[in-house]
């Protein structure tokens, strides 16, 4: 088990998310980056659905009630364990009564916290991704305890570790297919949004990343027609919307892109004011 000390900012509970509910307007949610959090659980010998904690901006402070075998993957924010550094990708075995907290920003967005066994909370729709109006908790609250599904005594130290490639979180080139209506745009429109650079803006959180530049756009409306994460819609302003994890599941914004689901979990480690470009494959 495991005490919330400091919740942070938007800390969750994610796995793979709800796939399958669409159809009654669920959306997927599931971790920002997948690519991280499967690092972790893959690390760990766990299954690739266990749940991990997903922790924005290093902000939250946790206490361990209990010993467990855990893995920090993803963003780096000087994670410690009763004050001494701690290496993200390395599975290591935490003691009774340990705080882990973080500090100062090296690199990324959002840090998982991976657990042997995965997190033992509320499953709601074949997942335990945290989602408003879904589950009964939405974000990390102070006090809150969150179960763990199965535990290891500590006896030794574990080596298991992996190098991460840092292009992960400091590209900029973004992989993405063409969306639906991409053929609705005229040459020069398709030609400028794959060759111009975009920057996120502060309109970002799990549901979509807004970007700041604005493209010439003259289509219309489409019919609300269905939307994944990844999909890129052109408003009628001309603002980008780049969907991501928690959106929603219908939209009536032409469809222009679509980024692949590795894309996605890259784009999850940007932040407001980081530049990308559309590489178009």
């Amino acid at each position: 088990m495991i005490t919330v000390l400091n919740p942070g900012i938007y800390c969750t509970i994610q796995d793979l998310g709800r796939i399958g509910f669409a159809h009654i307007g669920v959306p997927i949610s599931g971790a920002m980056d997948l690519h991280s959090a499967s690092i972790g659980n893959q690390l760990l010998n766990n299954n690739k659905s266990a749940a991990v904690l997903e922790i924005p901006f290093g902000g939250c402070k946790l206490q361990f009630e209990i010993g467990l075998t855990i893995c920090l993957t993803g963003a780096d924010f000087n994670p410690t364990i009763d004050g001494e550094l701690v290496a993200l990708n390395s599975v290591f075995k935490v003691p009774k009564g340990a705080i882990l907290s973080f500090g100062s920003k090296k690199y990324g967005v959002r840090t998982y916290l991976c657990v042997l066994g995965g997190f033992d909370t509320e499953t709601v729709l074949k997942s335990r991704s945290y989602y408003k109006g879904i589950t009964a908790s939405s974000y990390l609250q102070k006090g809150d305890t969150l179960s763990v599904g199965f535990n290891e005594p500590i006896k030794q130290k574990s080596h298991a570790k992996i190098k991460v490639d840092a292009q992960h979180f400091s590209a900029n080139k973004i992989s993405v297919t063409k969306g639906p209506e991409f053929y609705l745009l005229s040459k020069e429109q398709q030609e400028n949004l794959i060759i111009r650079v975009f920057t996120i803006s502060n309109n970002n959180n799990r549901v979509g990343y807004q970007l700041e530049e604005s493209l010439e756009n003259n289509l219309k409306p489409i019919l609300t027609s269905g939307v994944l994460p990844g999909t890129v819609q052109l408003t009628p302003s001309g603002k980008l919307i780049v969907l991501m994890r928690d959106c929603q599941v219908t939209g009536g914004y032409p469809r222009v892109l679509q980024l692949s689901d590795y894309a996605i979990s890259k784009f999850g480690q940007k932040i407001a004011g980081d530049e990308v470009r559309f590489l178009l494959k």
